[in-house]
């Protein structure tokens, strides 16, 4: 009785309140503690370099932030809301491949409104040009998220990885030729013929298992670089002909060159590994080679866009429209 006679004074309401805050102080540290422990949890259920499986192994420099292998999928696709060192490399390409689709369907609506000319032919290089940027960049992103999934798993997964940046590579030569060489239709054919096969071939060996071992990647890389530098060709072949300025109105030729030195570049660190390489460790999460590379990809796939663009407003110009050639 007399307790609860106090309870109703000023020095049993004050004792609530200090029990209240003492609860709640409570709860605070208890929810902390577990804050912490779910980092601690999560940053044990990373490894380093060497608690990998031999099949894991592929960059000595990058030695902490993988993720553990379960044969689960649903663990694998979930893993890509966590911070390890694969985020870069799933996310920039994640992104990219959203970003290309939507673009692709707005650019669609608007073709026919823009250019009363506009053809199917429009259509299908362009379509061409999305296919492999959302293929490339889509497959990426997956073999990434899967790759802690199983051996086998990632063995397919990579596979593809190398078949997206075939079909990236001869997407995007598809409209550059197109409409570089329309008002020459023999070299045209040619040239989409040539690269079309170079891809085919990059494309096959990208499936021969022999040449996904680590030690060939000085090997795949300088292949892809090879596909990619075999568009110089019909470059400079088509800046003797018609002239450099004749190529920029009609294919934006310095923004095709610069698209592909983007490429080059990133492919370039890519199989050097640097800067990891000078540096251990210190690019494991952030900044690795592979992750410029992604990067350098989707800037590429952007500025070949831009300058096809450019090129599908000249085209379906006056000037544009008329093949005065020799």
């Amino acid at each position: 009785m007399k307790d609860a006679q106090m309870d109703g004074h000023p020095a049993g309401e004050a004792r609530l309140r200090r029990a209240d805050v003492s609860a709640k102080s409570i709860a605070s540290q208890i929810v902390d503690t577990a804050d912490q422990g779910a980092k601690k949890l999560e940053s044990k259920l990373l490894l380093c370099w060497d608690e990998l499986p031999h099949w894991r192994r592929d960059n000595i420099f990058i030695e902490t932030g993988y993720r553990q292998v379960k044969p689960s999928y649903t663990h694998s696709l979930f893993s890509i809301l966590h911070l390890h060192n694969e985020s870069v490399n799933i996310w920039s390409h994640l992104i990219g491949a959203i970003l290309a689709i939507s673009t692709g369907i707005y650019l669609y609506q608007v073709i026919h409104p823009r250019y009363e000319s506009a053809s199917s032919s429009d259509i299908v290089v362009f379509a061409c040009f999305f296919g492999g940027a959302i293929l490339c960049l889509g497959m990426s992103a997956t073999y990434h998220a899967l790759l802690c999934h199983s051996e086998e798993v990632a063995r397919w997964g990579n596979k593809l990885d190398y078949s997206g940046i075939v079909a990236l590579i001869v997407g995007s030569y598809v409209p550059a030729l197109y409409y570089g060489f329309f008002c020459r239709p023999t070299l045209m054919t040619s040239y989409l013929s040539l690269i079309v096969l170079l891809g085919i071939g990059c494309g096959i060996v990208s499936w021969v298992d022999r040449f996904r071992k680590p030690e060939l990647r000085v090997f795949r890389a300088s292949m892809f670089v090879g596909l990619g530098v075999s568009g110089v060709i019909p470059v400079v072949h088509g800046t003797i002909i018609d002239g450099y300025q004749a190529l920029e109105d009609r294919m934006s030729i310095s923004l095709v060159i610069f698209h592909g030195a983007l490429y080059i570049f990133g492919a370039v660190l890519y199989a050097s590994r640097w800067p990891e390489r000078s540096f251990p460790g210190a690019f494991d999460i952030w900044g690795s080679s592979h992750q410029i590379f992604h990067c350098c990809v989707v800037l590429a796939a952007a500025t070949h866009l831009y300058g096809m663009a450019r090129a599908f407003d000249y085209h379906h110009t006056i000037m544009g429209s008329q093949c005065l050639i020799d």
